[in-house]
């Protein structure tokens, strides 16, 4: 089928069933083109909420659609492709963060929003990448164990060294294999470029970066810099969004292996089939969402 008509597929069902359909920046742009909204992580749990319609389509990986459900407990949370994991994600489970309070008795858990219902059930309070340093710095405890990214809690903790970070050797596949000979490179190729990158990138990476956020800080610095040449990195789908979006400016990717593949599963045609069959419904029980939702309402109430 051509592309033309399963897009015409998709917003015919849209429209049929009243469903809002959310895609993270790091989507193929066919897909972030359908979407009522395209945005991060949290944002999009937020918008579920905010939103009239009962089916929610949650174009991102498993983490993401399991956040929304949490935050939106009476509507139907639709993921395209159930197989789309966030690695990151998996690294941590509940035994670990158990394992690591006995360990630490006096530390509050930080987790990540980057993690699964189960692990946010078990920590004290949820971050996103953007709000990770205001909330370890609101926490009275001066021990914090971070969970599951060891690079964005390495970057928080230089920012905070009067408390104790310990970290959890987790870490996001795609930004972590970048390395401080990418950047070199690609700093060498554009000499009057700036450079972008997201804290979850490693230390010597960072270290190399004009700014420094999350893919929504990323896009607004991009879109307001007056730098005519910049070097994202992040995600290709960032690179790809601002090219389209800032004709007029040079947008480059620090690596050509700036992929994430889970993020690249969801196409138009599994976007159809959802829509159609309704398939890949994300369901928790009521005890598992009260039970992580509290570390979601403790990280919005700051």
């Amino acid at each position: 089928m051509a592309s033309a008509d399963i897009r015409d597929q998709i917003l015919q069902l849209k429209a049929e069933k009243n469903a809002l359909i959310l895609a993270h920046y790091y989507q193929p742009l066919e897909v972030q083109d359908l979407a009522d909204h395209v945005c991060d992580s949290f944002e999009m749990a937020k918008r579920a909420r905010e939103a009239v319609q009962q089916t929610v389509v949650i174009c991102g990986v498993v983490f993401m659609a399991e956040s929304a459900k949490i935050l939106n407990p009476g509507k139907k949370i639709l993921i395209p492709v159930m197989e789309a994991g966030c690695p990151m994600a998996e690294m941590v489970t509940p035994e670990d963060v158990i394992r690591l309070r006995k360990e630490h008795p006096d530390a509050a858990v930080v987790c990540y929003v980057n993690s699964s219902a189960a692990v946010k059930a078990v920590s004290d309070i949820c971050c996103t990448s953007s709000s990770a340093l205001k909330i370890v710095r609101s926490l009275p405890q001066k021990k914090i164990i971070f969970i599951p990214d060891k690079n964005l809690g390495a970057y928080i903790a230089r920012q905070v060294p009067e408390k104790e970070i310990i970290l959890f050797n987790g870490f996001c596949p795609t930004h972590n294999r970048i390395s401080e000979s990418d950047v070199l490179r690609a700093k060498a190729a554009h000499p009057d470029s700036v450079f972008a990158a997201h804290p979850e990138c490693r230390e010597e990476v960072l270290a190399h970066a004009d700014f420094i956020g999350s893919t929504a800080q990323i896009l607004d610095y991009a879109r307001k810099s007056e730098a005519k040449t910049i070097i994202i990195g992040t995600e290709q789908g960032i690179v790809e969004r601002l090219r389209c979006e800032l004709p007029n400016k040079n947008i480059y990717s620090v690596a050509a292996s700036f992929i994430c593949p889970n993020m690249k599963k969801t196409g138009l045609q599994e976007l159809l089939n959802c829509l159609e069959n309704e398939q890949w419904e994300i369901k928790l029980t009521d005890e598992e969402i009260a039970a992580a939702k509290q570390s979601l309402d403790r990280m919005v109430s700051i």
